[in-house]
């Protein structure tokens, strides 16, 4: 009976990751669509940057209550967003938010000999990072510990650290708006 039992709940288990596909996260539809829209940018969207390596990168971060989503953009674009709804948009259009994103963008391409092809677009789990590039040829993947990423333990680690140094200047953009309003 016991061996039963176990049995059943092995195969529950397994069914129900198959169907709630590894996402923990309830996200919000502004999200979700936002996101979409961005893993399925295609080159000729972009117009003269359709031929970059890498026309948009998200570094996603996964928390106990929410995902952090950084979106850079080949033209410049970069936002901050969150699984659980809200954030900031818009920071490429300040000069300083522009040329950090387009650095972040350029430089992803030294990464993709570690990244793999990607169809399913899964969050990461909680205490990950999952860095999605996508590409002219499709979008790929790489997820790690953000402690290991963050303490330089791992491939992408330098990467990494370039987002946060974008993420923090999104955050200044931010600062400085609310304090002229």
């Amino acid at each position: 009976m016991k061996k039963a039992l176990l049995i059943m709940t092995s195969i529950l288990s397994m069914v129900s990751s198959l169907f709630a596909g590894g996402n923990e996260y309830i996200t919000a539809e502004i999200y979700d669509s936002m996101r979409n829209q961005v893993l399925n940018l295609t080159p000729n969207q972009l117009g003269e940057f359709r031929n970059n390596p890498v026309i948009c990168l998200l570094m996603e971060t996964g928390y106990p209550e929410a995902v952090a989503t950084l979106v850079a953009v080949a033209d410049g674009a970069a936002s901050i967003n969150f699984s659980n709804g809200g954030g900031i948009i818009g920071a490429g259009e300040h000069p300083q938010g522009k040329e950090y994103s387009l650095k972040l963008v350029e430089s992803a391409k030294d990464y993709l000999k570690f990244a793999k092809p990607d169809k399913k677009h899964m969050l990461p789990k909680a205490g990950n990072t999952r860095f999605y590039f996508v590409t002219p040829k499709g979008v790929m993947t790489v997820e790690a510990k953000e402690d290991d990423l963050g303490n330089n333990k791992h491939k992408l680690s330098p990467h990494f650290h370039q987002a946060h140094e974008l993420i923090y200047v999104i955050q200044m953009i931010e600062k400085e708006k609310k304090a002229e309003q």
